[in-house]
């Protein structure tokens, strides 16, 4: 009996994910109301894992819901203006106390674990200290901040030397001056300050949105921060979602590569996004990890991984690995995170002024989207940019999508010379034909 193990299946389509995380810097900052929601075991377990793994940590946390459980135990009712607290000397003392016992409590959880636990015989070191430099807020607006500051900056070769001799860092929302006081901070300035400094691969945002979402309710997978600030701009200033989101447009126009907006709501949203293709949540980058190109001879393997179930169901026919390095010049590629998922290509005829788009192909798991009209668009592109003026297509499986984007059947004389010639009678494709205008 055929016994499957779908985590099986799952750990292989990761393994590329394992191998490309080991050794890169990830800033993650989990707000203080998953640790109070009581998530902060699993979310300790899955930071265990990725040390692991490899992966140099620096840890942020929040401390808001504890700090406002302790004033309203306190009966203290803080001053607030432009969405931070005026952090007095009475609220300053349960900000440095809750502070000290959040960082306690994730080193306690962090060092080696018991049997019969996830993170039995993980031995990490973790470590905080006087990381993050900070300076007063000052007064604003006619009001005095008194211990509330903003981040100066993260002393970034610290952090570095720690990292490379295998710790995991834990940030606190404190920062600490020149002249000897402490100050306290918006934990998301201090993970996008740290990120920014050292230039992390990734920062990511553990808060209660799942991520951004546009007015049809549908997720936004990957966004640029141009395409991000308009949604900046709609939420609360003085929110959890518009605080994570400036951190994460900023961050990303400074060098870090990838910032993601996780739910820690979702148990499985941290390790989801980073060892699946598609991930959870919404990442905010400067560069595209989706992008329609030419495509280049590297990309031979994955064409063939492509095209090869294709070609089995009859849906395309077979290309050797030969015949595609030769034309390769003629193809289009969209990659996805290293996957190339989708192809077109545009096969020329001499002096005939009648291209053939041939190849158009999507992975089965990326249907449903636009990415074979952005196939063909760019394809249309391609051809009047060399004066053509019609393309053709061949297809026994396809008629209607050809047809619903503005081609016609036609018969064998329509076909340039070269390719009636070529024509295979046996396998009677439909010939499609559309007038570029």
């Amino acid at each position: 009996m055929d016994t499957r193990f779908p985590f099986v299946d799952w750990f292989r389509n990761s393994s590329p994910y394992i191998n490309a995380h080991r050794g890169r810097t990830f800033v993650i900052l989990i707000e203080g109301e998953a640790m109070a929601s009581g998530r902060g075991e699993q979310l300790v377990q899955d930071l265990a894992l990725l040390h692991t793994l490899g992966v140099r940590l620096v840890v942020v946390f929040g401390i808001r819901p504890q700090v406002q459980q302790a004033l309203d135990e306190a009966g203290i009712v803080p001053r607030r203006h432009q969405g931070r607290w005026v952090a007095d000397e009475a609220i300053m003392a349960r900000v440095e106390r809750i502070a000290a016992e959040q960082r306690l409590w994730l080193e306690a959880r962090l060092s080696p674990g018991l049997p019969n636990t996830p993170l039995h015989g993980i031995e990490m070191t973790v470590v905080s200290g006087n990381l993050v430099m900070a300076k007063p807020l000052g007064v604003r607006e006619g009001i005095d901040f008194d211990h509330s500051g903003e981040v100066r900056r993260v002393r970034a070769q610290a952090i570095e030397g720690l990292l490379e001799r295998g710790s995991l860092v834990v940030l606190p929302p404190l920062g600490f001056s020149s002249t000897g006081e402490v100050f306290d901070l918006d934990a998301a300035e201090v993970a996008r300050h740290a990120a920014t400094a050292l230039g992390a691969d990734k920062l990511i945002l553990l808060g209660e949105a799942s991520g951004l979402f546009d007015r049809s309710g549908q997720l936004q997978r990957q966004l640029t921060p141009r395409e991000a600030e308009p949604l900046l701009l709609q939420a609360d200033p003085s929110g959890e979602l518009a605080r994570h989101l400036g951190a994460a447009c900023a961050a990303a126009r400074h060098g870090v590569a990838r910032t993601h907006l996780l739910s820690w709501h979702d148990h499985d949203a941290l390790l989801g996004e980073l060892f699946t293709r598609d991930g959870v949540g919404t990442m905010i980058t400067e560069h595209r990890y989706e992008q329609l190109r030419a495509a280049e001879l590297g990309d031979i393997g994955g064409l063939l991984e492509l095209l090869e179930p294709l070609e089995r169901r009859g849906m395309l026919v077979p290309r050797s690995r030969e015949r595609l390095e030769y034309e390769i010049d003629d193809y289009l590629v969209i990659e996805r995170d290293g996957m190339i998922i989708g192809c077109a290509a545009l096969h020329t005829f001499g002096e005939a002024t009648m291209g053939e788009l041939a190849c158009v192909a999507v992975h089965d798991d990326y249907r449903g989207g636009a990415r074979g009209e952005l196939l063909l668009a760019e394809i249309e592109r391609r051809a009047r940019r060399l004066g053509l003026s019609a393309l053709f297509a061949l297809t026994t499986h396809s008629t209607h999508w050809f047809f619903e984007h503005g081609f016609r059947l036609a018969d064998i004389q329509a076909l340039p010379p070269l390719r009636r010639d070529t024509y295979n009678h046996a396998r009677k494709s439909k010939i499609l034909v559309k007038t570029l205008a």
